[in-house]
């Protein structure tokens, strides 16, 4: 251009003649990202020393992908078993064989026929084998169970039992039995047969815990129960004294008597190292109570000795309305007013007074309440003699007691 004094900077591209197609720009080359592995044991650059920088490892290229070579096609097993040159009865084998095969019902090659026994050991062991394997074997030691066994060896803690078990049972010391034992080895000798109780379950080890103290306390339990339910009247000892009662030693069990079931029970402590007759009271093993009655063992002893027909005597112990109270020696009986006299009774003090000795006949007896009724109007000669001469009656009660039992025992035919 004219006057501009500058020129246009020559073009370096190559012009392009019109018409032609321009050719199209190429992608540039993506190049991958380039990695900086640092590892930690290596030393860390100091910025102020002035060492140059280390150079950067060259990028790690990433793997290139596997390729994979075209599948073929698996042929099946009769393909395969073909290719092979073997056949259907090849596999299967021969015919006799073919029957044994497990999967056509079989059984086992090494299985045992029927009718034979199976024994522990075997893979096909199945329940009822098992349940006769357990009936086979004989458990011993179960809680509660009343056992026989022989000492086998002594501790100074407790005695080893040969119960029959896979172990020993053991018991303790104080499990030898009722009272104190200081010498385990005379009490218990070795090879001594002995009967125990199980008390304890088997531990890690099959041994149980056995007691001969437990088992003497259930016996003598029994054997109380038993004595209270025929009435028995026992004796036993007065060990000890408190302010309620006494106590006593009875089958190796604690007993104990109210003061108000003594004879004496006003001083009770001189009972202490005597003997006394007693009867139960109530035998409790669950709470090992056990409470007795000298008074009850009294009346108990003197009912055993009297009969319906017996002729007894006493001495008035109290007059009531309906009758006056006889004290026969340590049990009451009841001279009701209507047995009294067959005459016209007004007032009972006409006859009988309190401390008056009589004698009567005994026309009834009830041990469990007690009660024995007496009667004196069976010994009169004539209705109401009692009420005019008292003292012949008495004087005579023996020779007329025989005639008013005839009378009883008619009185008794005609009520039963």
């Amino acid at each position: 251009m004219a006057g501009s004094g500058k020129q246009p900077p020559p073009s370096s591209a190559r012009p392009v003649p019109q018409g032609s197609p321009r050719p199209q720009a190429t992608a540039p080359v993506r190049r991958p990202p380039q990695v900086l592995m640092i590892r930690k044991d290596d030393p860390q650059p100091d910025a102020g020393a002035g060492n140059p920088p280390q150079a950067l490892q060259a990028p790690v290229q990433p793997p290139a992908a596997p390729v994979q070579a075209p599948l073929s096609p698996v042929p099946d097993e009769d393909t395969r078993f073909a290719e092979e040159g073997l056949t259907m009865a090849d596999l299967l084998g021969p015919e006799s064989d073919r029957g044994s095969s497990p999967r056509r019902g079989g059984a086992a090659p090494g299985a045992k026929a029927a009718g034979e026994p199976r024994s522990v050991d075997e893979f096909d062991f199945d329940e009822q084998a098992f349940l006769a394997a357990l009936d086979e074997q004989d458990f011993v030691g179960g809680t509660g169970e009343v056992v026989r066994g022989t000492v086998i060896g002594l501790e100074s803690d407790g005695v080893y039992v040969d119960i029959g078990g896979k172990a020993p049972g053991f018991m303790p010391k104080k499990e030898c039995g009722l009272g104190v034992i200081t010498n385990l080895k005379e009490r218990f000798p070795r090879g001594a047969e002995v009967e125990v109780l199980v008390t304890g379950e088997q531990n890690a080890d099959g041994m149980v815990t056995v007691s001969a103290r437990a088992l003497a306390l259930r016996q003598s339990w029994e054997k109380v129960r038993q004595l209270e339910k025929e009435g028995k009247v026992v004796q036993v000892k007065v060990n000890g004294f408190n302010r309620g009662g006494v106590t006593c030693d009875l089958e190796g069990l604690r007993g104990f008597v109210p003061r108000s079931q003594l004879v004496e029970g006003e001083q009770h402590e001189a009972l202490v190292g005597r003997t006394i007759g007693v009867t139960f009271l109530e035998v409790n093993p669950d709470t090992r109570k056990l409470v007795l009655s000298e008074r009850k063992a009294v009346t108990a002893a003197r009912f055993s000795e009297l009969e319906v027909g017996q002729l007894v005597e006493g001495l008035v112990a109290a007059v009531k309305p309906y009758g006056l109270f006889i004290d026969l020696g340590g049990i009451s009986g009841l001279l009701h007013q209507s047995c009294i006299t067959a005459g016209q009774l007004r007032d009972l003090r006409e006859v009988f007074r309190e401390g008056d000795r009589v004698r009567a006949l005994v026309t009834d007896l009830d041990p469990g309440r007690g009660r024995i009724a007496l009667n004196t109007a069976l010994l009169e000669g004539q209705p109401g003699e009692l009420l005019v001469d008292r003292e012949t009656v008495m004087a005579e009660a023996g020779d007329r007691a025989n005639r008013a039992r005839s009378v009883l025992r008619q009185q008794e035919q005609q009520a039963g």
